[in-house]
């Protein structure tokens, strides 16, 4: 193959030509996203970071590889400008520049190491590991009422916008059936108007 370093500076050329897309409906499936970002440019990656912690019902996150670096700008400009929907759900898609620490499949960075160790509970960074421990139980717990709020929200509008389509069939049935009854024709008529044709 290559040098390690060559790996890693190939590796980085990819991480700036990718997208992250965020808020993702849980039903969207790799065929829509490329679909819907082959209007921006050509999409060579699709690869989907789903959340293990949560319910199978949450947003999803995807990293999304487009041919060059222009394509990869364009999407996320555009998407920060308007919102942008896939497979018509009532959650907005989100897009930012892709970070090296999203991939799962990075190499080594050359020159870098780490190095793992069990802390003993007289060791001085015990209590600091202690304090992560309980601060990202708390994270979670914060961001699972995140979610369930936010997935509540998108329950009402969704019902909100399925009422409205609704009304709004309703009201152009009732057109329909008042032209197509003569009605119209009727009170044209008795109000000397001439309906339009079309």
């Amino acid at each position: 193959m290559g040098t390690p370093e060559a790996k890693y500076a190939a590796f980085e050329e990819k991480v700036k030509r990718t997208v992250y897309l965020d808020n993702i409906s849980p039903q969207v499936t790799e065929t829509v996203v490329r679909t819907a970002l082959s209007q921006f440019g050509t999409v060579k990656n699709i690869q989907f970071i789903r959340n293990y912690l949560e319910s199978s019902n949450i947003p999803q996150c995807a990293l999304v590889e487009m041919e060059n670096i222009r394509q990869a700008d364009v999407i996320v400009s555009e998407l920060a400008q308007l919102p942008f929907m896939m497979s018509g759900m009532p959650r907005p898609v989100r897009a930012r520049r892709a970070e090296v620490e999203m991939f799962d499949d990075r190499p080594a960075k050359p020159g870098r190491g780490i190095s793992c160790r069990w802390l003993e509970p007289n060791d001085p960074d015990f209590e600091v590991a202690q304090a992560l421990k309980r601060l990202t139980r708390r994270h979670a717990a914060e961001a699972s009422f995140v979610l369930k709020h936010q997935l509540q929200e998108e329950e009402n509008l969704a019902k909100q916008q399925n009422e409205a389509l609704q009304a709004n069939y309703k009201k152009y049935d009732m057109l329909d059936s008042v032209i197509a009854d003569g009605t119209v024709q009727c009170l044209a008529s008795h109000y000397k108007i001439r309906p339009a044709d079309d």
